[in-house]
């Protein structure tokens, strides 16, 4: 058949490109635009062989060969197919399995069936040297693309090479069409616009159950480690038992998921006192305000929020309570799932599969518009944006949830990216402040 076939491995090209543009191989450092990318390769194959193309074989490695939001975006693209190996970290580094083997297994294939009378290889692993030979035994010509490497020297197995029929180097000029390097002297993402429902959250003192049941912890987990653990105020005296005992149950203990960056997230807990990591107390509190200034009772639905391992506990106040122990005003906001028929899940993973990028703070866009847009009262969203920056346990989870079908809040070095975390909820809030402004603008703005 005359037509000509190109064979990816994604590892090698977008790692090189890292490599090439941002100093280091890593392809975090870079952003893809894959449309172009395939596009590129497409042309250039067509032009190089002189033949048209039949497929794309794009093979990559995911952690336990699941998709991830670039892989399905490609699988839809016209004259693509994905092969996916097994992404496994070992000695702190990630590396793919089965991909050499992928390649090498429909080189072969495709060489023997004689579906194509040219190959276009983009890989640099020796490994594929026995494919490569067996294809020209079965009259396939043989393209070897290399990418251009960072040092001026080959960054491809030399006896590769040496067998190519023909070669190409993908230079600089060429891959910056479709692949630049990220720029991190930024954030990740605009921040939220101060709030000053930020204050109100953070100072609001425990209810007295609440209180009780706090102190009653913090002895008995002093009476099991036999001594009293104290903690220092920010005038740095102590208070003696430590009645922030949520901070090591909730916050420290479970401070790589959701806790820390509800907290980090929104930079909320930055002007909070010491003990803010757990929840301060009325000493605590009183020890920060000005000689003579009293108290100020919170109101009687005030509620205290804070982190735990099953993700945001509401606590209510003495008044009555949702479901779960949900505050009322709560309780009566709907989940996403609930507002989504089976048409319209249907229609948002098509739109999550051909238009939303994967970026963190798109993503939390994406979530905000749907939810508002499906509400049978819009009153609900100025209700949520009253909350700022407490997202209600239920909708948060349903944000996160959604958020990792796209590769995000995934575990990277061994720990949870929170800075992904900031941005999903600050897109998220972005599209709940620009809806409720746009309900409070006098008619005709």
């Amino acid at each position: 058949m005359d037509r000509c076939v190109v064979l990816v491995d994604a590892g090698y090209l977008l790692g090189a490109a890292a490599s090439l543009l941002a100093g280091e191989p890593a392809r975090s450092r870079i952003t893809v635009d894959h449309t172009a990318l395939i596009q590129g390769l497409r042309e250039l194959a067509e032009v190089d062989t002189e033949r048209p193309l039949l497929r794309i074989y794009w093979f990559d490695g995911a952690p336990d060969r699941v998709p991830q939001p670039e892989h399905r975006r490609m699988r839809v693209m016209p004259r693509v197919t994905v092969r996916l190996g097994a992404l496994t970290r070992s000695d702190g580094r990630w590396a793919q399995k089965g991909v050499d083997a992928a390649m090498h297994a429909e080189l072969t294939e495709l060489a023997r069936n004689r579906a194509c009378s040219d190959v276009v290889l983009v890989t640099g692993d020796g490994d594929l040297l026995p494919g490569l030979m067996s294809a020209k035994e079965h009259g396939v010509a043989v393209h070897l693309w290399a990418v251009q490497a960072a040092d001026g020297d080959y960054n491809q197995s030399e006896d590769l090479v040496a067998e190519a029929d023909e070669r190409r180097v993908l230079d600089r000029v060429w891959i910056t069409k479709a692949v630049r390097a990220k720029d991190f002297s930024g954030n990740c993402a605009p921040p939220p616009a101060p709030r000053p429902e930020i204050a109100a959250i953070l100072s609001a003192p425990l209810p007295e159950s609440a209180l009780a049941a706090s102190q009653e912890r913090a002895a008995d987990e002093a009476a099991r480690n036999g001594s009293r653990r104290t903690v220092p105020s920010v005038n740095g005296s102590d208070h003696g038992p430590d009645h922030g005992g949520h901070g090591s149950d909730h916050g420290s203990g479970h401070g790589s998921d959701h806790g820390s960056d509800h907290g980090s997230g929104h930079s909320d807990t930055g002007s909070a006192p010491a003990t803010a990591r757990g929840v301060p107390t009325p000493k605590d509190l009183a020890s920060l305000r000005a000689p003579g200034q009293h108290a100020t009772p919170p109101p009687a639905s005030a509620t205290l929020r804070w982190s735990s391992d099953r993700g945001w506990v509401e606590r209510p106040g003495s008044n009555g309570s949702g479901p779960l122990g949900e505050p009322p005003e709560t309780a009566s906001l709907p989940t996403l799932a609930q507002l989504t028929s089976a048409e319209q899940r249907w229609a948002d993973r098509e739109e999550d599969i051909t238009t939303v990028g994967g970026d963190p703070f798109e993503v939390g866009q994406v979530f905000a518009r749907r939810w508002m847009e499906r509400l049978p009262e819009q009153s609900h969203v100025q209700k949520l944006s009253t909350m700022y920056p407490r997202i209600p346990h239920r909708i948060d989870g349903e944000l996160l949830r959604y958020a990792a079908r796209f590769g995000l809040l995934a575990h990277k070095d061994d720990q949870i990216d929170e800075h992904d975390r900031y941005a999903i909820r600050a897109g998220f809030w972005r599209e709940i402040d620009v809806r409720a402004a746009a309900e409070h603008a006098p008619a005709g703005e």
